[in-house]
């Protein structure tokens, strides 16, 4: 996406509190606030909330945009690409271009997360997810794979130090 002028508002966007795209992947309920057809492709925003044990996104890498998170509620355990560490409110991670990231809840409560992505798009991977297993496809490491290089993004090898007790989910984003 770009910035194209004749596709930005004239005036502020107010979005209220139920005003946005919910997609829910893979137990992760995205709540986007403002997509790329809301900002000219400039910035996209959501909110975000996981379960207990959910995996949000096993490591991966993307070389088109950057992606900022900040915890709301609960914690999330990220993946820095050499290890993990838990965030709770108040922490803000940049998973700037290039830079491996995951995340996923490992504690006992819902944990809820800002992401704000720069430039939008990515927004479309989660519709392209939801929309073939609504229609009944298998998220497995193939589709999702085609998916993600639809959005320049790869996987990430998993640090090797991971307790083979982790429990381990869909390869999301």
């Amino acid at each position: 996406m770009t910035d194209d002028p004749s596709r930005m508002p004239a005036a502020p966007l107010l979005r209220r509190p139920g005003d946005g795209e919910l997609i829910d992947v893979a137990g992760v309920a995205h709540f986007f606030r403002l997509t790329g057809e809301h900002t000219g492709g400039r910035f996209a925003f959501e909110e975000f909330a996981l379960a207990p044990g959910t995996v949000g996104a096993r490591p991966h890498v993307h070389e088109g945009h950057d992606e900022y998170f900040y915890v709301l509620e609960g914690e999330l355990t990220l993946h820095t690409g050499d290890g993990e560490v838990t965030a709770g409110p108040g922490h803000l991670l940049a998973a700037t271009r290039g830079t491996p990231h995951g995340f996923r809840n490992a504690g006992p409560v819902v944990a809820r997360a800002l992401c704000l992505y720069t430039p939008a798009g990515y927004e479309n991977y989660f519709r392209e997810v939801h929309a073939a297993v609504s229609a009944g496809a298998e998220a497995t490491d193939e589709l999702l794979a085609e998916f993600r290089g639809r959005h320049r993004t790869t996987s990430h090898p998993l640090p090797s130090a991971r307790s083979e007790s982790e429990p381990v989910g869909p390869d999301l984003p």
